[in-house]
């Protein structure tokens, strides 16, 4: 009986010393869970935003087979393999200035709030220690957004080469893109994105417009008037485009291309209510752009301009890019609207002033990428603009004065850089091609090549040209 006691007794205790030991390891094991649980959600949510990045920068890249396609189809035949290449040959130069020196300008060290001082080669990006590799950066990797900021860079430099074609010196191409991909283009994106001196002053750009557009815009517009209009080019008659199954096509990718550009300038998908609203504003922009620009046109013609309905479409989507997080989709609609029937205008103006822009080049980047800029300080919400208020929503100007300073920043920028680099250009005979070019047509000049050869093949005597002298 006592043998009973004694062992209940025993098992009693040794119950209570158990769930005295539980109690105290309980809060221990249950913190541990808790940081298991947490790192592991963040450890998903980088993964995610980081094939987020990736998918989206893999759309922004792909709108250079859209620019390519756009200018072969708006430009003369005789120039179509030249523009091609060129367009190839961007993407390639500019990864490699980008990535020795453009990358460290724009998100280095900071010197003043004016350009970065490090990272250049990505020497920030990984390391190996201890037989281990540390990638650097906070969240998604440098890799990663290097990647993403090299596609927008490669297209600031395809966007000039539009403005410019069919007459500049293909080695003089080759210097200003790497130029532009090195220098010109990074500083703008260090002032804005890199945490320099216009986003410590509040300057809106969500997705480039003015950081991308406007670069590209005014590298096109200043080449475009240094290296003087094509030869047998009559102002007063839009010239014939190539062929513009080629430039439908372009466009389409393009806008394809535009949501990879904007939703994937939330750098991740943490907030899919705001990927939503960017979504649905640069949609609605386009689609307003496209149909503004075809009435209008029609309204003074009496004719469906496929041509101009085209334009209408980027112009609403250049627009759009800085504000499509700041402004409601009602406003998304009015900034598209307008910047279809300004592309039309703007067009006119260039083509008054005796400048040879066969693509538009300005009038769809530069002078729309300004105007979509300026109208986050018009109509930007500030519910989305932390607070800040916009013109007609809040009586402020702020925002307004703000986007101005920025944008007269950046065209006075990459305006005196250009002529300096285009001035550098023609002075050693690199910026318009050889006047036997315009003879022969500068495919046949520069590359020996027809972008038809089974149609327009190379007439015997000029195979023997050389290009290039």
């Amino acid at each position: 009986m006592k043998r009973r006691r004694s062992r209940t007794w025993t098992r009693l205790l040794t119950i209570a010393v158990a769930a005295l030991i539980m109690a105290i390891l309980a809060p221990t094991i249950s913190a541990q869970d808790d940081a298991v649980t947490a790192e592991t959600v963040t450890a998903l949510q980088v993964s995610l935003d980081t094939t987020w990045v990736l998918i989206t920068a893999f759309l922004v890249f792909f709108m250079q087979c859209g620019f390519a396609m756009l200018e072969a189809g708006f430009i003369r035949h005789t120039g179509v393999v030249n523009a091609l290449l060129e367009n190839f040959m961007d993407a390639g130069l500019t990864g490699l200035a980008f990535w020795a020196v453009g990358f460290g300008i724009a998100f280095g060290t900071s010197s003043g709030g004016l350009f970065g001082t490090s990272n250049f080669f990505l020497s920030d990006a990984v390391s190996f220690v201890d037989g281990s590799v540390v990638y650097g950066g906070d969240g998604l990797s440098i890799f990663t957004l290097f990647f993403f900021q090299f596609a927008f860079a490669a297209t600031a430099s395809t966007i000039a080469t539009g403005g410019m074609a069919e007459r500049t010196d293909f080695i003089g191409d080759v210097i200003y893109s790497i130029i532009a991909g090195a220098i010109i283009y990074p500083v703008v994106v260090h002032w804005i994105w890199g945490g320099g001196w216009l986003a410590e002053r509040g300057f809106f750009d969500f997705a480039g417009s003015t950081v991308v557009h406007t670069v590209g815009g005014v590298l096109a517009l200043v080449g475009a008037i240094m290296l003087g209009p094509r030869a047998g080019r009559v102002f007063g008659e839009m010239p014939k485009p190539h062929n513009l199954g080629l430039a439908t096509l372009g466009t389409m990718i393009l806008w394809f291309g535009w949501y990879g550009f904007n939703p994937g300038s939330t750098l991740g998908m943490g907030d899919p209510g705001l990927t939503g609203l960017v979504t649905v504003n640069t949609t609605l922009a386009a689609c307003a752009g496209t149909i503004a620009a075809m009435f209008f046109m029609f309204a003074r013609t009496g004719k469906w301009d496929l041509g101009i309905t085209l334009n209408g479409s980027l112009a609403g989507l250049v627009a759009i890019t800085a504000g499509c997080a700041f402004v409601a989709p009602w406003a998304s609609v009015v900034i598209g609207a307008i910047a279809g029937v300004l592309v039309i205008l703007v067009v006119d103006l260039i083509e008054s002033l005796k400048i040879d822009d066969p693509v538009g080049a300005f009038a769809v980047h530069g002078a729309c990428g300004i105007f979509g800029t300026l109208m986050i300080g018009i109509v930007g919400q500030p519910e989305l603009m932390g607070g800040s208020t916009s013109l007609l929503i809040g009586g402020g100007l702020d925002v307004l004065v703000n986007q101005f300073i920025g944008s007269a920043a950046t065209i006075i920028w990459v305006t005196v850089t250009s002529v300096i680099v285009y001035a550098g250009l023609k002075a050693i005979g690199r910026l318009r091609v050889d006047p036997k070019a315009d003879e022969v047509g500068i495919d046949v000049y520069e590359h020996g090549a027809s972008v038809w050869p089974d149609i327009l093949p190379i007439p015997e005597e000029v195979i023997i040209v050389e290009g290039g002298d």
